[in-house]
């Protein structure tokens, strides 16, 4: 290489040089702001981060220490007194408010509080099924047949986590209304549905046989071990 073209290399370099060290001067600040923001932003996210789980675990403190009154009423004024600020907190704690008043026999006030879950549109579907079905549970005596009966049914349907015990109410129901077969009907496929616990399979057996409905062999052999 002659010295002609070394000197224009390095003429060439110092030209690129120049240029590279004038869009720094020139763009190099939006190449620190966007650091700031970025290490701003991560710091901010682990703040609130750490904001929330102590949020979470102080309200989880405060539902135990509700919770840890003996007397049913004094849960429930315990919890009464407890702050939830998501949709999610405040239907748990609704549910658990429901839970002391009906321990307490205020069967209203516990019906009053599953209605706050079953109208929280913001709240997850599971804790709006929960509220429906024991509100139905609780209101067994006092509604008539044929709403228990549609709010049931809009929960045994596949998907639901309460589909089995909607379907055996609904049989309780049936055997209510007189319609023997009918329970039957709706019992029967509980013995051997996957899903069904072992529990609900023994009630379905016991009632079977006591409404005088016949099983299966395999039935009869499931009943005699429980």
């Amino acid at each position: 290489m002659s010295n002609t073209d070394s000197f224009i290399d390095e003429v060439n370099d110092e030209v690129r040089r120049d240029r590279l060290y004038g869009y720094l001067r020139r763009y190099g600040w939006i190449a620190v702001l966007a650091i700031v923001l970025i290490v701003g932003a991560a710091g901010f996210n682990e703040y609130r981060k750490a904001q929330n789980e102590a949020a979470a675990q102080a309200l989880g403190d405060a539902m135990l220490d509700a919770l840890n009154n003996d007397a049913p009423g004094d849960r429930a004024a315990a919890l009464a007194e407890v702050r939830a600020d998501t949709p999610e907190s405040q239907a748990v704690l609704a549910l658990l408010q429901a839970g002391a008043f009906a321990d307490a026999g205020d069967t209203e006030a516990a019906v009053a509080a599953l209605e706050q879950v079953q109208n929280a549109a913001d709240a997850p579907l599971i804790y709006r099924q929960i509220a429906t079905f024991r509100a139905l549970l609780l209101q067994s005596d006092t509604l008539d047949i044929e709403t228990r009966r549609a709010g049931f049914d809009a929960l045994a349907v596949p998907g639901v986590p309460f589909r089995l015990l909607a379907e055996e109410q609904l049989a309780l129901i049936d055997v209510e209304t007189g319609d023997v077969a009918a329970a039957l009907d709706r019992l029967r496929p509980l013995l051997d549905d996957a899903e069904a616990s072992a529990g609900l399979q023994r009630r379905a057996l016991q009632a079977i046989v006591a409404l005088g409905g016949t099983l299966a062999e395999d039935d009869t052999d499931a009943a005699a071990e429980n």
